[in-house]
């Protein structure tokens, strides 16, 4: 059985750090990419950094660039999103998703995914 667990949300205040992790079991691991999305009450899902399985290229939303760094630690079958200087609209519940088809012009796209995460919330106040 597939399933991806995030942890590692929480309030922090604007210009603070998390990092959020994401842990995969049922053997996806190695050839799926792992995006992260977020979701703010009263918007659409949007993708925010995503890390293939094989060469470990990773993708950024222009509005993360340069603040938030996707990794991941094969032997924990876990990827992170490591997360600095955080605004306020950064505020949302943070979703990890497996997929095993994604290219460059899906990355973003959540109906690309297969296997989705519960969701961990980020909340950064001002």
């Amino acid at each position: 059985e597939v399933q991806l667990v995030e942890s590692g949300g929480g309030l922090v205040q604007a210009g603070g750090s998390l990092r959020l992790s994401c842990a995969a079991s049922g053997g996806i691991f190695d050839d799926y990419a792992i995006g992260w999305f977020r979701q703010a009450p009263g918007k659409e899902r949007e993708g925010v950094s995503c890390i293939s399985s094989g060469d470990g290229s990773t993708y950024y939303a222009d509005s993360v660039k340069g603040r938030f760094t996707i990794s991941s630690d094969n032997a924990k079958n876990t990827v992170y999103l490591e997360m600095n200087s955080l605004k306020p609209e950064d505020t949302a519940v943070y979703y990890c998703a497996a997929g095993s088809r994604i290219i460059v012009s899906t990355i973003g796209r959540p109906a690309s995914y297969d296997y989705w995460g519960q969701g961990t919330q980020v909340t950064v106040s001002s």
